[in-house]
């Protein structure tokens, strides 16, 4: 336990880490020894490391509250919806800690109060740099906007790759997992989420 407590005070010292990181690289070395392999070996004396860095920014949404990103609002009057569509994302799978990444499609039919679109980019970025379930992080994404901004409703399509589908388990790559949330006039009527829909070209 000595030797393992003064490794860890002394690794990586020259990466510049925070103590945070420090321990994160320090159990990354430990997952390393565990299945095998030797730490010690020149590809993988810096894997440790990167792999804290990568957490850092992987994660780097979870103690970030999504409502921020739409602080920034104008009042203004639209007669029709809001889409911001194609928005790439990569998030981190909460059950096996591997990446899903694809697109999100959002749209908001304004009341009184619009947002800078890239606003909502940045809403889809905080929300998935987190441990996340598709499920969730697409209803989250509605669920913000209907707090902040009152619309007379939202909607979410998201479009994604698992790569604990793709790489492990079922092993079937290229499949997309397609998940939808909506509040408001969105949730109600069917005929606005079919128009959604055909905007985006997926009906």
């Amino acid at each position: 336990m000595l030797e393992r407590s003064t490794e860890l005070e002394n690794m990586d010292s020259h990466h510049e880490l925070d103590g945070r990181q420090r321990q994160l690289a320090f159990h990354v070395r430990e997952i390393l020894r565990l299945t095998g392999e030797d730490d010690t070996r020149e590809g993988l004396l810096d894997t440790p490391t990167r792999v804290a860095k990568m957490f850092d920014e992987l994660l780097g949404g979870m103690n970030i509250d999504p409502d921020s990103m739409l602080s920034t609002t104008f009042n203004e009057h639209t007669d029709g919806p809001v889409i911001v569509s194609d928005i790439t994302f990569y998030s981190l799978c909460e059950h096996h800690m591997l990446p899903f990444f694809g697109q999100a499609h959002v749209a908001y039919l304004p009341d009184q109060t619009i947002v800078g679109i890239s606003k909502l980019a940045r809403l889809v970025d905080v929300l998935a740099r987190r441990l996340q379930v598709q499920e969730r992080m697409t209803q989250q994404i509605v669920d913000s906007l209907q707090r902040v901004l009152h619309p007379l409703g939202t909607i979410a399509l998201l479009e994604a790759e698992h790569t604990c589908m793709a790489a492990r388990g079922i092993k079937k790559p290229g499949s997309k997992t397609v998940t939808l949330a909506a509040t408001g006039v969105y949730r109600e009527n069917e005929k606005l989420r079919r128009e959604f829909l055909q905007m985006l070209g997926k009906a």
